[in-house]
């Protein structure tokens, strides 16, 4: 037995008192953290009044409960710009289905082109997430590049609305995700190559289970995001060769774990989620439209926390 997490882990798979036990100590843990950060972090120069962090906190919740309760596993002294960071991602993600019109959503997308322009030439524009970024960047000296590489990959793909091929989808998973996993990398002051080259393909699997979980919304609104490339087949046989891709770079990202520095995994944890999908999916035969694959796993909390302290993603 490994010390107290293989003791934690024995006591929450057999016996229902104690999984009952760390069951709230780990929501409680979760509530606290975020309770704090809304009311005063220290990390950054403070915003005026706290309901720019608030803000940023709450969209993240509300919309990604996975990334939600991976930046609440972070150090606490940089989970405030991890939420500024993940919220502009969030604010970018729901351009296309909170416009009608594309032109519209585009000019959104260069709204924020010119915002990261004005962050990093300190006159930010006057918005929680904006206003929470600035911050961010400037603590932390974050690079500007993948900030700028996140929206544009997005705002392209907004012109295309389609993946013409594997490669296609596997590129603008890297730009969007990856870029982001890069800079909370940065956060936590982390430079190394081996960092980045999990956070590569660890971006690429997220990305290619985003696309695959969200088939059927995207299907009710009469699109197609499942590469071209792949359409001529079955859609079990095209679902299984997309998911397989995301499960080769899953594995990768993970077989770097032992040459990743200090700290770093607490940047993957959300590992977790793309690994519960797939073998998911594969229980379905990779219907992808099977309704169980859309329901929220209640073990994520669990999970995630066990492997913070395993050290592991």
């Amino acid at each position: 037995m490994n010390g107290p997490v293989d003791a934690c882990r024995l006591l929450f798979t057999c016996i229902p008192k104690y999984r009952t036990i760390v069951k709230k100590r780990v929501y409680r843990h979760l509530a606290v953290t975020t309770s704090l950060l809304t009311r005063h972090s220290t990390t950054l120069p403070a915003s005026p009044g706290q309901s720019d962090v608030a803000y940023c906190v709450d969209l993240v919740r509300f919309v990604y409960i996975a990334h939600n309760l991976g930046t609440l596993l972070l150090p606490k002294n940089s989970q405030r710009a991890a939420f500024a960071l993940r919220a502009y991602n969030v604010e970018l993600a729901q351009v296309p289905d909170s416009v009608s019109d594309k032109k519209i959503g585009l000019i959104r997308m260069q709204f924020w082109k010119d915002a990261i322009q004005s962050i990093y030439q300190s006159s930010p524009p006057k918005t929680p997430v904006a206003t929470e970024l600035s911050g961010a960047c400037g603590y932390y000296r974050l690079s500007k590049h993948w900030l700028e590489r996140l929206v544009e990959a997005r705002a392209a793909q907004m012109e295309r609305d389609s993946f013409t091929s594997v490669k296609h989808v596997e590129d603008y998973a890297e730009q969007v995700n990856s870029s982001l996993y890069y800079l909370l990398l940065e956060c936590l002051g982390i430079k190394n190559v081996h960092a980045d080259h999990a956070a590569s393909h660890l971006g690429k699997a997220q990305g290619i289970v985003t696309l695959l979980r969200a088939t059927p919304h995207h299907a009710s609104r009469r699109r197609v995001y499942l590469p071209m490339e792949v359409l001529a087949k079955p859609l079990k046989d095209a679902v299984f060769e997309v998911a397989s891709l995301a499960h080769q770079h899953l594995e990768k990202a993970r077989s770097l774990q032992k040459n990743l520095p200090d700290k770093s995994h607490l940047v993957f944890l959300n590992a977790h989620v793309c690994d519960h999908y797939l073998k998911n999916l594969q229980k379905v035969d990779f219907n992808v439209f099977e309704g169980k694959l859309q329901r929220k796993n209640p073990l994520l909390a669990y999970h995630m926390y066990f492997n913070k302290l395993r050290r592991k993603f």
